[in-house]
């Protein structure tokens, strides 16, 4: 079973998901606007949405017949700390090499 960081991860690893994402950055929009433009059907854009979801990286509201997503800043922010964990572990490991004696 995957960790919650490897979904994550996972859901980075697709080109049509870093572009709804990066279209996201602006604000919330329904499946329609979000799939104008991408080599992909709109069906599809809803299951790559899904994966996001799941993921936590993104969270929808229904307004009237429309599903409005938007990103969620929760699961940035886990990812970023799981992220961080990495990049001090780094900077502690140069710290080292570089007072060695």
């Amino acid at each position: 079973m995957k960790t919650y960081h490897q979904q994550q991860l996972d859901a980075f690893g697709d080109v049509t998901r870093r572009a709804l994402l990066e279209r996201l950055r602006s604000g919330p929009l329904p499946v329609g606007e979000l799939a104008e433009g991408l080599p992909v059907t709109r069906p599809a854009v809803s299951q790559h949405l899904r994966v996001l979801k799941h993921a936590q990286l993104v969270r929808d509201e229904a307004r009237g017949t429309r599903r409005y997503y938007r990103l969620d800043p929760r699961g940035f922010a886990s990812l970023r700390s799981y992220l961080d964990r990495f990049w001090d572990e780094a900077l502690e490991a140069f710290k080292a090499k570089v007072e060695e004696k």
